[in-house]
């Protein structure tokens, strides 16, 4: 079985930059991609940014210019550098990760909560 784990999330003021990383565990034969997402109380759960084979597939137009998904496959870990942040960035960011046609191979992370002060 298949863990991430998020860490990095805090409280940052906007402007700033915050930069959270998702690990990786187990069997991770089967993951294909991953990415992240992020969900602000009251809204449904978004998706930020994705990546596959080192290469970004998407960036949400709410973080161009801003976010950059990057990962490093030896450490199995996957990050998102978020610059320039805004207060509407204020959500719990989770990480995702899924197999190319194996419909099993899908897993969250327990998100980490990212709080961007005024």
């Amino acid at each position: 079985q298949v863990q991430l784990v998020e860490s990095g999330g805090g409280l940052v003021q906007a402007g700033g930059s915050l930069r959270v990383s998702c690990v990786a565990s187990g069997d991770t034969t089967c993951i294909a991609a991953m990415a992240w997402y992020r969900q602000a109380p009251g809204k449904e759960r978004e998706l930020v940014a994705g990546i596959r084979d080192g290469v970004t597939t998407y960036l949400a137009d709410s973080g161009k210019g801003r976010f950059t998904i990057s990962g490093d496959n030896a450490k199995n870990t996957v990050y998102l550098l978020m610059n320039s942040l805004k207060t509407e960035d204020t959500a719990v960011y989770y990480c995702n990760a899924l197999g190319e046609f194996d419909r099993n191979c899908k897993f969250w992370g327990q998100g980490t909560q990212v709080t961007v002060s005024s």
